[in-house]
Formats: structure tokens, C-alpha cells, sequence
């Protein structure tokens, strides 16, 4: 055997004992990857509770403050809030799906009207904090930050929570309230003026019951009001011949 042969032999070796190295490899790493999902027999885990002291007697507050509604504890955000695209659904739950609050106050029929973060050892970031008052601000919820040893009366975290809701339900009333009375406005205006056009012209102004001095004088008549039967001024359901 020559020299040429022999190092070709060694590097056929080399590139075999190569592709098998990357084949144990490969098996090796699926082996473990297997074992981390195989369901343990005794799961090395231990029941610890939701709260600490502190966040516990906040806890009891708010179920004070808050008899009429339920107080949930460490929800994440994305359990109650949902994005206005649902193409982008996945993108947004991935960004937010670590953001949570300590205490989330909802009424019975599961609606949320505010949020409550306790600070922890380390206080609680402005980054943080500041998020999730936009986030929450934005989706009409309220958010506040309570130190347990400064915690604001019940009258005024109600207040924080309840009376946004209640005065945004009364500008949604007052505006329904608007809506109805303009469009009756509107009815009215178009049937008075329907009956202006409807009533028969006399030829001698002077003969008219009502006289010069009359509302429903020279000023009201079809040819000096300027109203067109294919005018758009009155509502559809006031027209004089009906719709085909």
C-alpha cells in the first residue's frame, strides 16, 4: 500500500467516525429532550401561596372596599384585554403575555373595572408601571399602585374605579338621549314643511283666512321656499308619494 492510499484510508476513517459522532449527538439530544417531556411520576413541586404578608393585606382591603364585586388575584392582561386586529392576535399575546397585575377587580357578569399592583421587595419599575396605566387607561380600565403602609380610603379607590364607569355610562345615555331628540327634531321639521307645500294657493293673497300677517304667508309657498320633492332635506319616510 502506498503512501497516497494510506492517508486516504485515515481520512475515510476520520470522516466516519465524524458522521457517527453527529449521529450519537443528534440521538443524544433527542433522548433529553424526550426525558424534560415525559410526565414525571412524583412532580418535584410544592404548593406555595398566591400572596405574601403584604400583597395579603391588600387583598383583604379590596374585598372590603369592593363587597359587590369579586377581587381576582395575579391575572395576566391578556386574560381580559384582546387586540382590534385578529391577524395580529399571536404577535400581541407574546409581548404581553408576561404582564400581569396583582389584583383585578371584576363585577359579576365578569366585566373589569380596575387593576391594583402591590410593589414588591424591589418597588415596581417606572417602565413597568407605566405601561400598564397606558395599556389599561386606553381600554377604559382603571389602574392604581398601592403601598399597603399608605393605602387610600375605600371611598376613593371606589371612586377611581366606579365612577369612570358610571360617568361613562352617562355620556353614552346623554348622547343616545341626543341622537333620539335631533332625529325627532328633524321628523317634526319635515312635516311642517310637508304641510306648508300641501296647502293650496289662493290667487288674491289678500283672500287668505290668515291674512298678510299670517306664518303660513307668501314666504311659505312652495315657490318661494326653495324645497324640492327630491331634496334629501327631510328624512325618507316623510316623502309625499311612497318608496317602489
Amino acid at each position: 500500500m502506498d503512501r497516497n492510499s494510506l492517508w486516504f484510508w485515515i481520512g475515510l476513517a476520520l470522516l466516519a467516525g465524524l458522521a457517527v459522532g453527529v449521529l450519537v449527538h443528534a440521538w443524544w439530544v433527542r433522548r433529553q429532550a424526550s426525558a424534560k417531556r415525559r410526565i414525571p411520576r412524583q412532580w418535584p413541586l410544592t404548593v406555595r401561596s398566591l400572596v405574601n404578608s403584604k400583597e395579603r393585606r391588600v387583598w383583604r382591603w379590596l374585598v372590603r372596599a369592593f363587597l359587590d364585586h369579586h377581587v381576582m388575584v395575579k391575572m395576566p392582561v391578556t386574560r381580559f384585554t384582546m387586540p382590534t386586529q385578529k391577524d395580529q392576535g399571536q404577535h400581541w399575546f407574546q409581548l404581553l403575555s408576561g404582564v400581569y397585575c396583582t389584583f383585578t377587580i371584576c363585577t359579576a357578569e365578569g366585566v373589569v373595572i380596575g387593576c391594583v399592583d402591590v410593589p414588591g421587595p424591589l418597588g415596581l419599575s417606572l417602565s413597568n408601571q407605566t405601561l400598564k396605566h397606558t395599556l389599561l387607561t386606553q381600554s377604559r380600565i382603571g389602574y392604581w399602585v398601592v403601598d399597603p403602609d399608605h393605602m387610600p380610603s375605600v371611598s376613593e379607590i371606589r371612586s377611581g374605579f366606579i365612577a369612570d364607569k358610571d360617568a361613562l355610562a352617562a355620556e353614552r345615555e346623554r348622547e343616545r338621549y341626543d341622537s333620539q331628540f335631533d332625529a325627532s327634531r328633524a321628523n317634526l321639521q319635515a312635516t311642517v314643511t310637508r304641510r306648508r307645500i300641501k296647502k293650496p294657493v289662493l290667487s288674491n293673497p289678500g283672500d287668505s283666512a290668515f291674512g298678510n300677517d299670517s306664518n303660513f304667508g307668501p314666504d311659505s309657498r312652495p315657490g318661494d321656499s326653495g324645497w324640492q320633492h327630491d331634496s334629501f332635506s327631510a328624512p325618507l319616510d316623510s316623502r309625499v308619494a311612497g318608496l317602489r
